[in-house]
């Protein structure tokens, strides 16, 4: 079983905009156009199972309208694959019930990204959101590190996931980007071999210029192969999880490269696709996809 555990959609009539933006804010290529359509067709060809979308409220307003999507979008998980996770923004100040609507509903997880959201991890308003959504047995995803189209902006640096992991010790805690995007030195330091998950999402494979856009090769280079495998057999590859990023990464070339990077068998399987089922409470098989 495959299953990515990063990948981002938006509606369709939103789609193409919203990609082509941030392609350009970031100078960085998207691999599909942002539908669920293409994601699916993706996953068809690279012979993944199921895909965790990840959406991101950047205005409290956004919570309702984001979540009605994600159930929607789980009443056909058998059919397609997706599994979609919630949406909450800090400011949101009912937030106890809106973490309760998701998990009563059966969304598995919630995602916060420090940085679209201009707030400090370990800020008062994460800390309560991160423990109710503990109290509710929710995963929680969040982006960890620098951001590609904000690279000075450090919300989510080592030091306040530390102060996070220190004040509420959270059971179902996974760091996007093997635990900090541009900041794995710092991660090797404070984060390896805590009791956290790390996704591989937007940190193995160079990254391409969009179109029309100019990237120099040295810049934000992705993790080496031998800092990525000492992480991974400090952590354990038990609690490694695959992901992409995808539109920004494309599924099949991250699975070949996880494929060459000298895991062994059994650690490629963990992190491919056992870790996750486990943590998602997946049935050990393929889902019968329409």
């Amino acid at each position: 079983m495959i299953i990515d555990f990063h990948t981002h959609s938006f509606p369709e009539e939103l789609a193409e905009r919203a990609v082509s933006k941030l392609a350009q804010s970031a100078r960085a290529k998207n691999y599909l156009n942002g539908t669920l359509g293409a994601l699916r067709n993706s996953m068809k060809e690279a012979g993944v199972d199921y895909s965790v979308l990840l959406p991101v409220v950047t205005k409290p307003t956004q919570q309702h309208e984001i979540n009605r999507l994600a159930l929607e979008i789980n009443s056909h998980t058998k059919e397609t694959g997706l599994i979609s996770f919630g949406g909450i923004h800090p400011d949101n100040e009912d937030y106890r019930q809106i973490i309760r609507h998701c998990a009563g509903n059966g969304i598995k997880g919630i995602k916060l990204h420090p940085i679209f959201q201009q707030t400090y991890l370990d800020d008062i308003r994460y800390l309560r959101i991160i423990e109710c959504a503990c109290e509710n047995d929710l995963v929680i995803l969040v982006h960890a590190g620098y951001d590609i189209s904000y690279p000075v902006r450090a919300y989510a640096s080592a030091s306040h996931i530390a102060s996070v992991l220190d004040r509420i010790k959270p059971k179902k805690f996974v760091l996007a980007h093997m635990g900090g995007w541009l900041c794995w030195e710092e991660t090797e330091q404070y984060i390896i071999g805590r009791d956290v998950w790390l996704d591989t999402s937007f940190s193995l494979l160079p990254i391409a210029p969009a179109p029309g856009t100019h990237r120099n090769p040295k810049e934000n280079p992705p993790l080496s192969a031998n800092r990525f495998l000492r992480m991974v057999r400090r952590h354990g590859a038990n609690r490694i999880l695959f992901g992409t990023d995808s539109p920004w990464s494309a599924q099949g070339d991250y699975i070949h490269t996880l494929q060459n990077s000298g895991l062994t068998a059994e650690e490629l399987s963990a992190i491919l696709g056992d870790n996750g089922a486990a943590l998602l409470h997946l049935p050990q098989k393929k889902p019968s996809k329409a």
